[in-house]
């Protein structure tokens, strides 16, 4: 069986780590997500607020500028625009920082953000995500490289103009799609 993949991919089975900033672990009812910036009102979720939200399955391949592809990569958690459907974006919110809580962010065009198959994850494999995979919380942008599915997510912030993260700010393309090779600006 062939595997569809983007171009300068390989599958792998296992999930390769790459961190910036590692965290301490944090137990899930010590967890708490901001979303402010440009809305009309900002929030903060803990954990069973943003667990009441509802949960969905995502099963989808995931592909880090690296090269690497692990294939069929199973999540379970909460639609990032569910979540932003309570702090109900302004008219002119077009851009978006998704923040990990030691401080590493990633930029995201706010339509990225909101895709159908963009999750709050709380589940990885069937499991809750590992500390080094991100738990308790990740986000998943299927349709762009890992660096944009930030782990240990803390905040997401809302602007109306481009902003950059920390990997835009130090030469990587502004979207990534891995389809197109956006790698580097």
């Amino acid at each position: 069986m062939s595997i569809d993949l983007p171009p300068g991919q390989t599958v792998t089975r296992r999930f390769p780590l790459f961190t910036v900033d590692p965290t301490e672990p944090l137990a899930p009812e010590r967890f708490a997500l901001r979303v402010g910036g440009a809305v009309e009102r900002r929030i903060e979720l803990n954990w069973e607020a943003l667990q009441s939200l509802g949960e969905e399955p995502l099963e989808h391949d995931f592909h880090c500028v690296t090269g690497w592809t692990r294939t069929r990569t199973r999540w379970q958690g909460v639609p990032a625009a569910r979540v932003l459907e309570l702090a109900q974006p302004k008219p002119k919110a077009v851009w978006a920082l998704a923040w990990a809580r030691g401080g590493y962010s990633a930029s995201l065009p706010l339509e990225d953000l909101t895709a159908p198959g963009v999750l709050l994850a709380w589940e990885l494999d069937g499991a809750p995500i590992p500390h080094e995979h991100g738990g308790p919380v990740r986000l998943v942008v299927p349709h762009l490289y890992g660096w944009k599915s930030v782990k240990w997510l803390a905040k997401i912030q809302l602007f109306e103009r481009e902003v950059e993260g920390y990997w835009e700010m130090r030469g990587y393309h502004r979207r990534g799609d891995p389809w197109r090779e956006e790698r580097y600006g």
